[in-house]
């Protein structure tokens, strides 16, 4: 698997991402960011004396699992890639980082919260999984209790939670490690049990949330679940307990909580990546604010979190393949991730830290943060922006304002 038929002098990546379906929004920036990564690659990489040329494949994954694997079983073995990167959702990424396994081909993957995709691949906690060709880096439920156990005490509330955890990758890693520990940090979880994707009546647990007064609302659906439940929501009279709406997953970037309307206005969400980090692209050059005001510049939308994510992708596709020395060999390039430290736009990664979790040490894995805050209307030029509330998983992150109380309801 270390040899493939693409001539040397040049390198294909591949790169999968959901552009249509319904985590589209994920997409949306990375036509711009492929842009920055073609630019930085244009005059080659020099890696072991030989300049090589760069190549980037693209694909759609359509949101849909099936699909991701097509792709990525396209690119192994159609298009010859060297090195793949996915990103954004179980949905997309894990299909893709299954295939590799399976091919040997080096992946780097991102935006799964990394219990949902180690897990979802086959990991298991304390023993000794070995995936030797792919590698993650992400925020865990780690860093969404963090953030949650920061945020909310800057609202007072009977500490109730009502929960909506899909049937899914992401609602089901949720459940099992995210309820019981903010269980045990003295919250009270009001869980109507998994509903599956797509679902359209939600009327049953949102009479049970009113029933037990859940004060703060807490969700991990997919995004047009989200805008079905928080109509249904406001029409049967919950929005009005809510003093703390808390989503993931959706809500993730302004084009969602704008067509939300009103009642967008005040949900607390979380960022991996925001233009007033203090970090910059080791591959571009370019800082936070400057990926920020350039896409707003270039495309007239509103910056998005995804612009982060998916940049740093390239700082580290361009670092893993200079330190391989030889950036043909398939294995040489798992191997050198496995020690791979790199400076990024979303931070420092190093991948000789793995992150421990229940006492373990879990490999291939890297965590980055979720910085908790509010989506809040008259803040800045757009309709809606979001405002960081708290930095417990990155103090470099600046602080720029307070929770405060949901009241769109």
């Amino acid at each position: 698997t270390s040899s493939s038929s693409t001539p040397s002098g040049s390198i294909k990546i591949g790169y999968v991402s959901p552009i249509t379906g319904a985590t589209s929004g994920f997409g949306e920036p990375d036509p711009y960011v492929i842009g920055l990564a073609r630019k930085a690659f244009q005059s080659g990489l020099s890696i072991g004396g030989t300049n090589y040329s760069v190549e980037i494949v693209t694909r759609d994954s359509q949101s849909t699992p099936s699909v991701s694997s097509q792709v990525a079983n396209d690119l192994i073995s159609s298009q010859k890639v060297d090195l793949m990167l996915t990103t954004s959702t179980p949905e997309t990424v894990n299909g893709v980082s299954a295939a590799c396994e399976a091919a040997g081909v080096p992946c780097v993957s991102t935006v799964v919260p990394w219990q949902a995709w180690y897990l979802g691949l086959g990991g298991k906690i304390g023993q000794s999984t070995t995936f030797k060709y792919i590698f993650h880096y992400c925020f865990g439920v780690e860093q969404f209790f963090n953030a949650y156990t920061h945020l909310w005490p800057q609202v007072p509330t009977n500490k109730k939670v009502g929960v909506m955890y899909p049937n899914d990758a992401d609602g089901n890693a949720i459940r099992q490690a995210l309820a019981p520990a903010l269980q045990a940090a003295g919250y009270t979880i009001v869980d109507p049990g998994p509903y599956e994707d797509g679902t359209n009546d939600y009327s049953a647990q949102i009479a049970r949330f009113i029933r037990e007064d859940c004060q703060i609302f807490n969700t991990f659906p997919i995004p047009p679940d989200f805008a079905t439940f928080w109509n249904q929501a406001k029409q049967q009279g919950y929005t009005k307990h809510v003093k703390i709406g808390q989503i993931a997953k959706t809500g993730l970037f302004p084009s969602q909580v704008t067509a939300l309307g009103a009642i967008g206005n005040g949900l607390a969400s979380g960022v991996y990546w925001a233009p007033t980090w203090p970090y910059k692209s080791t591959l571009t050059g370019v800082t936070c604010k400057e990926l920020g005001d350039g896409y707003e510049t270039s495309s007239g939308k509103q910056w998005n979190q995804q612009l982060g994510a998916s940049l740093s992708l390239f700082d580290v596709a361009a670092a893993v393949l200079k330190a391989s020395d030889d950036p043909k060999n398939k294995a040489k390039v798992a191997d050198t991730m496995k020690t791979l430290s790199v400076d990024t736009i979303v931070g420092h990664l190093d991948w000789t830290k793995p992150p421990s979790f229940a006492g373990a040490p879990i490999p291939n894995v890297q965590t980055t943060p979720i910085i908790g805050g509010q989506w809040k209307q008259g803040v800045s030029k757009w309709p809606i922006d979001f405002v960081i509330c708290e930095n417990s998983s990155d103090p470099n992150v600046p602080v720029a304002s307070t929770l405060q109380p949901y009241t769109a309801g």
